[in-house]
């Protein structure tokens, strides 16, 4: 079993990938601001109170992990505004896993992000750089940071999400021929991160979640 280090355990998708990385037996050091109000019971948890973009946070919060689960979020009302979280969280993440010696990344980024933004429909793109721009330019650069790294990567570009229990059915679209928007759950994520922790099939690759 694999130590986790979950950064952004404390709600969405993070939490959910906590959730299931202690139901298949991982040990999770779950990392974020708020760690302390994470409501699991579980021997096998380890709250960690940080913040992504403090290094001496992040270099500590790296100790003795397997692997790492970068699954950051802003609130809704952030995104009027400019956003530096993913790109500046990233530019300590990788060089602090690279001095310590972890080498496997799973980072969660979004559909629209990187090349996957060609395959927005027509129709979608003006709405969508007018809500989500700013935080999808930030995640491009976040993105470009991990694929020049010397991490064993994997991007999770999930379409749009929504609430509810895992399926398991699900799309993972690994050509961007096949790229294309649609729903899926939190948890359906959660579980595809947890299988890439178990057996990482997707190294150094970007893939798009759907149902």
């Amino acid at each position: 079993m694999a130590h986790v280090l979950v950064i952004g355990a404390s709600k969405g998708i993070g939490l959910e990938t906590t959730k299931a990385a202690l139901a298949a037996g991982h040990r999770v050091r779950a990392f974020a601001r708020s760690a302390a109000g994470i409501g699991l019971s579980d021997p096998s948890l380890e709250r960690f109170t940080g913040d992504a973009v403090n290094a001496a946070d992040v270099a500590a919060a790296l100790d003795g992990v397997d692997v790492v689960v970068q699954a950051l979020g802003v609130p809704t009302r952030d995104l009027i505004r400019p956003v530096r979280l993913f790109s500046e969280a990233t530019n300590l993440l990788v060089p602090a896993m690279e001095t310590a010696g972890v080498k496997r990344l799973i980072a969660v980024t979004g559909f629209g992000a990187g090349d996957s933004r060609d395959a927005i429909g027509l129709l979608q793109q003006l709405p969508f750089r007018l809500v989500f721009g700013r935080a999808y330019d930030n995640k491009d650069a976040q993105e470009m940071r991990i694929r020049r790294s010397s991490l064993n990567w994997t991007l999770v570009r999930p379409g749009v999400l929504t609430p509810g229990a895992a399926t398991g059915r699900y799309k993972v679209l690994t050509e961007p021929a096949s790229w294309r928007n649609g729903l899926i759950s939190r948890a359906d994520v959660a579980g595809y991160i947890v299988a890439q922790i178990d057996h990482p099939s997707h190294e150094r690759k970007a893939v798009v979640l759907v149902r």
